[in-house]
């Protein structure tokens, strides 16, 4: 019997306290940087194994050490367990207990493999080289997010390498992707705030019309990535708020606009912030307003490091996993994660595990009615313990 062999068998055994656990938590959903309840039950799990738990940051992420005994690297393996401001739209005998606060982008899996997963790896340790920092990290979904303070913390201290990953109801369950370098979008957040002067209707001439020039902003911010950004550059910029609410008969004297901004390269970011303050700018001096702006550049391009990731997938092919059908470059992915400060900062990999639904639906995440395939739960565990037991190895 092989320590892989070992892994494996005990995975098997624990499928159903990885649906169970992933259950509970789906149930009892906390917003980021509010996750107490979460924290005390995840680490109620680890209170009588063999592991050392410490608290990193001011939020509820803390970490989970598992030492060999025996000399060899420390390799830290990732999962956030914050949930989102979404109210659930799905009839489950385990939907959300908490109004308006969902587990609508799958955090609640991560958790739950993880957990056994790392429950396995403990009973294996001797068999191991180095040792193992389990993190559990809160607050991915919000800025600053909970990666940075724990980093701040020193939660990767002495770690060489992160592996983490995340399901994916748009990949089919069974798939496993992943990219190397720039794999996940960098994101910044901005609101401005334009006051003219507010006037009566029927009298345009005596007022500065806070709406007329929020909206020349929207149109003329359209630019940036169509004018400013080099075609084989990624960008969006994006307004998803607009609060002008008022009368029919006045004219608005302040308006306040929210906008998303994602890119594929740092100094894309850059390029983007100056073109959104220059037209801001431009419009106050156009319509006579004041622009305040409060621009908010937060999680930085996700970079998978070449070496570890092509380490990590090719282990998982070599396993010849049964309930893993492909391991394919999906290619670069939208959204944004906090899990790039790590890799920020230690050579990480960061790949995907597909989940959707057996009738092939589309359960967006971040949607009321997101839902995953929970037989995405023992892949993700199998493939992140594959990976680990191969790196420490001792080879």
């Amino acid at each position: 019997m092989t320590v892989q062999t070992d892994l494996m068998a005990k995975l098997d055994a624990n499928k159903q306290t990885m649906i169970d656990i992933r259950r509970h938590l789906h149930q009892h959903p906390e917003l980021s940087f509010h996750e107490k309840e979460t924290a005390e039950y995840i680490k109620a799990f680890y209170k009588d194994l063999d592991c050392k738990i410490t608290d990193y940051g001011e939020g509820y992420g803390f970490a989970v050490d598992i030492d060999s005994g025996k000399t060899g690297p420390k390799l830290a393996l990732r999962a956030d367990f914050d949930a989102l401001a979404v109210q659930e739209d799905n009839d489950l005998p385990f939907k959300s207990v908490n109004p308006g606060v969902m587990h609508a982008c799958g955090h609640d899996g991560h958790t739950a493999y993880l957990m056994v997963l790392a429950k396995a790896l403990i009973e294996l340790k001797d068999q191991l080289h180095g040792s193992i920092r389990i993190v559990h990290q809160n607050a991915e979904e919000v800025s600053p997010g909970g990666a940075k303070g724990m980093l701040a913390a020193g939660v990767l201290n002495g770690v060489a390498n992160v592996i983490g990953l995340h399901v994916m109801s748009s990949m089919p369950t069974g798939s496993i992707g992943y990219h190397l370098n720039e794999t996940q979008t960098g994101r910044a957040n901005f609101t401005i705030t334009f006051t003219g002067k507010g006037g009566h209707a029927s009298m345009p001439h005596l007022s500065n019309d806070a709406i007329v020039a929020g909206s020349y902003f929207v149109t003329a911010v359209q630019t940036v990535v169509s004018r400013r950004i080099d075609p084989f550059d990624t960008a969006s910029v994006t307004i998803g708020s607009f609060d002008g609410a008022g009368s029919y008969n006045a004219i608005k004297e302040s308006v306040t606009l929210k906008g998303d901004v994602r890119v594929m390269k740092e100094s894309t970011r850059t390029t983007v912030r100056n073109q959104i303050e220059q037209i801001a700018h431009g419009v106050e001096t156009m319509f006579g307003v004041s622009a305040d702006i409060d621009y908010d550049d937060n999680y930085p391009v996700l970079v998978n490091d070449p070496a570890l990731t092509t380490q990590v997938t090719d282990s998982i092919k070599a396993a010849k996993i049964p309930e893993i059908t492909t391991v394919f470059d999906c290619g670069p992915q939208d959204p944004s994660e906090d899990f790039a400060y790590f890799a920020q900062d230690t050579p990480s990999c960061f790949f995907y595990v597909g989940c959707q639904t057996a009738d092939g639906a589309n359960h967006p995440h971040h949607s009321p009615d997101f839902m995953m395939n929970e037989a995405a739960l023992i892949i993700a565990a199998k493939a992140a313990g594959t990976a680990a037991v191969a790196y420490l190895s001792g080879d």
